[in-house]
């Protein structure tokens, strides 16, 4: 890991997001709470938040941080057909939280994909990035191209 023992402990924020498109008939089942495993978007919302929290034992060389904030929001989008997902994440520490948000973008995306797989496994997880960061050494950062997709 790099080390951080020098660094000021700041504010720190990301945003991340992305999409997963599927079927028309799996979009209608997940709309329609038709699934045999619940609730998609309040699953995979869950998972993101927990995810989040899990950053540093998924990535190596990622430092632990207590997170102050996490939020995850998905939306059904008729017009991929599919779900969004964006997440928040927010701490005051020596290093960005990043990782923190886009993990819990890729993990609740994957939960969407493994409550739907039964419906359709021709899914497409699509476009996680970074959306915006906030604080540390690098300054402030956003992404001109948000909701492209």
């Amino acid at each position: 890991m790099v080390d951080v023992g020098e660094k000021q402990a700041t504010s720190r924020a990301a945003e991340a997001e992305g999409w997963i498109r599927m079927s028309a008939t799996a979009f209608r089942t997940v709309a329609d709470r038709g699934l045999a495993k619940g609730d998609v978007v309040a699953a995979s919302e869950l998972a993101g938040m927990l995810a989040a929290k899990r950053t540093s034992e998924l990535i190596p060389l990622c430092h632990p941080l207590g997170l102050e904030h996490v939020a995850v929001t998905a939306t059904l989008d008729p017009d991929l057909p599919g779900v969004r997902l964006r997440a928040t994440a927010r701490a005051h520490a020596r290093t960005g939280v990043e990782m923190e948000a886009l993990t819990a973008v890729a993990v609740g995306l994957l939960t969407v994909y493994d409550m739907v797989k039964a419906v359709d496994r021709g899914m497409e997880i699509s476009t996680i990035r970074l959306v915006e960061k906030t604080g540390g050494q690098g300054g402030d950062w956003r992404r001109m191209d948000v909701g492209d997709g």
